[in-house]
């Protein structure tokens, strides 16, 4: 198997709480980031989303907190889609510091939402296959 995607991100002072730890709702933002990185990674735009008439929804989002992290951390965070056969898929994202301590994961169930029938797309892999330019790196 090989290596989810990952981006970096270093850990700012104003993202973190009281207690000096990176907040909860912060997690989200790396999270977004990552899946936006791989969706430009592969070739998929905003535009050319919206040019094919859908978007990507976040149906579910789990996070499970392991290690707190502060100030001028480093981490990378992963991000590796796992396609069903229906109309979501999962994707799995790990945020973990440089010295391979994990800091958090984030489970999501997404979609591809039709903008103009306001439904999900029935195989959401097709329009990502068709749009991306390099579909392997959503293991398609």
């Amino acid at each position: 198997m090989t290596e989810p995607f990952s981006v970096p991100v270093t850990v700012r002072g104003y993202e973190t709480d009281v207690q000096g730890h990176l907040n909860q709702a912060v997690y989200l933002n790396y999270a977004e980031h990552a899946r936006w990185s791989l969706l430009q990674a592969a070739g998929i735009s905003q535009t050319g989303l919206i040019s094919r008439g859908v978007g990507p929804v976040a149906l579910e989002t789990t996070i499970r907190y392991r290690r707190e992290l502060l100030a001028g951390d480093e981490v990378e965070v992963t991000c590796a889609f796992d396609w069903g056969s229906g109309k979501t898929f999962r994707i799995e994202q790990t945020i973990r510091k440089t010295d391979g301590t994990v800091a958090a994961e984030v489970t999501g169930v997404g979609g591809l939402l039709d903008l103009k029938e306001r439904r999900l797309v029935a195989d959401p892999r097709e329009y990502f296959k068709e749009l991306a330019s390099d579909p392997a790196l959503f293991g398609l």
